[in-house]
């Protein structure tokens, strides 16, 4: 295919749509805004989540908790679900993630207690629960904590 070959898709280019220009364009005198009214201003209209003056859904709505924004989120893994891997393999964010293990790394792994391991393995994660350090140490291999 060439360059002058090319064609937009049938219907992709709509012509654009010219108000204000006399009755018989079917938009003339007042442009499709109708007579008067806040919406017929220049500048006009209300804001995104306006309601008329009622209180908007935003602000009735009950507003509960606290979400802490410096907050750190973890990829979790159980001990268990590391029992799929060989002896002696370095299990590391990279190689959970491959394995479909987690899905997104977010701010590390962390890796929990649950379940038993019982491979020997090296595994490399940003934090460890105490439970699944020394599972993994009773299984005869290291946990690294990485920063």
């Amino acid at each position: 295919m060439q360059i002058h070959e090319l064609v937009p898709a049938p219907d992709s280019n709509k012509p654009v749509k010219r108000v204000g220009r006399g009755h018989g364009s079917g938009n003339g005198k007042t442009a499709g805004k109708g007579h008067k009214g806040q919406n017929a201003r220049s500048g006009g209209g209300v804001r995104i989540g306006f309601e008329g003056g009622q209180m908007p859904l935003a602000r009735r709505i009950p507003k509960r908790g606290f979400n802490n924004i410096f907050a750190k989120n973890y990829a979790i893994v159980n001990v268990g679900d590391l029992n799929r891997f060989t002896e002696g393999t370095v299990v590391d964010a990279e190689l959970l993630r491959a394995s479909g293990l987690i899905k997104k790394l977010y701010d590390g792994v962390k890796i929990l207690g649950d379940g038993e391991l019982t491979v020997k393995l090296t595994v490399k994660a940003a934090k460890f629960t105490k439970s699944a350090q020394e599972k993994i140490e009773k299984a005869g291999g290291t946990a690294e904590q990485e920063s």
